[in-house]
């Protein structure tokens, strides 16, 4: 025994009474452990009085657990009778618990047997399984007949349904083989994907071509449009340089012109000084013809 193997047994005691609660119990705290599971058919929550109505068989599970189990040997395993089964069927059960314990082997394995023994109860879970009387063998053996007919008329639905593949199924189940196992490469299929693949790329760059060659002319014509609703006539660009021949330029002048009623305001213009006017008494003082004299005496007498 190592600390490995408690320590795992512990581990998995603590598992069980968590999935299984009330249901679970250690008989034997000290090693060797011993552990005990009540199992049903249908899980009832702990209602007693609602666990007794719905299943009509029941066990216990008596598992004693060796000091070097899981890794290197099985637990011992028993079955206590609690409710509606027969030494038979304790048998059966006995074998299916031993079995799913050899199947795992080397590994936690109270919980898959548990698991094993429950579903079978529940496959079983009628009245009158530990009647051994000679009617009840019949009638158990009639039930059993009936729930393997059942089973095998299921497998053939099943079976039949498969068969019954529709063809784009068929096609669909081929194309995912295709993909899972490859297709082999050849000088035959590569040809084959290259010329495919060339003409691909060739249509590609056609229609990115084609594509651009459009797109081209249809910003040639946008701008060429624009171009032309932003272009002056030649008697626009004239009349702009020359002034005098914008005649609505003038006419809005002139109107601006009317309507500005401050353009002569007197305290704008001034004071006027009348008296600049009035004296007319300088102007006879000036001597016009003495310009005349005294230009005609700088000429040079002829001789």
């Amino acid at each position: 025994m190592s600390d490995q193997h408690l320590e795992e047994q512990e581990m998995e005691a603590e598992a069980l009474a968590a999935i299984f609660d009330t249901a679970f119990e250690i008989r034997s705290s000290e090693q060797p452990f011993v552990w005990a599971v009540k199992l049903v058919p249908v899980d009832c929550g702990g209602d007693a009085d609602e666990e007794e109505v719905a299943n009509h068989v029941m066990v216990k599970l008596i598992a004693d657990i060796p000091l070097d189990y899981p890794e290197e040997t099985l637990p011992r395993l028993e079955l206590e009778i609690i409710k509606g089964l027969s030494l038979d069927n304790k048998k059966e059960l006995l074998r299916l618990a031993n079995e799913e314990a050899e199947a795992n082997a080397g590994m936690p394995a109270i919980f898959a047997v548990c698991e094993a023994v429950r579903t079978w109860l529940a496959d079983n879970n009628v009245k009158g399984l530990d009647d051994a009387s000679l009617h009840a063998n019949m009638m158990r053996k009639a039930k059993e007949v009936e729930r393997r007919e059942a089973q095998a008329s299921q497998q053939f639905e099943s079976q039949k349904k498969k068969e019954e593949m529709s063809q784009a199924e068929k096609e669909e189940l081929e194309v995912r083989k295709r993909r899972e196992e490859g297709t082999p490469v050849t000088e035959t299929t590569f040809a084959d994907w290259w010329d495919k693949f060339s003409a691909e790329m060739a249509q590609k760059k056609e229609d990115i071509r084609a594509a651009a060659a459009e797109d081209c002319k249809d910003k040639k014509v946008a701008n060429a449009a624009a171009i032309m609703e932003e272009r002056q006539t030649g008697f626009q660009i004239f009349s702009d340089k020359a002034g005098v021949f914008n005649l609505e330029k003038l006419e809005a002048a002139a109107e601006e012109m009317e309507n500005d009623t401050s353009a002569l305001d007197p305290e704008e213009l001034g004071v006027v000084d009348q008296e600049l006017f009035d004296d007319d008494d300088d102007l006879d003082d000036l001597d016009f013809d003495s310009d005349d004299d005294d230009e005609d005496s700088d000429e040079e007498p002829d001789i």
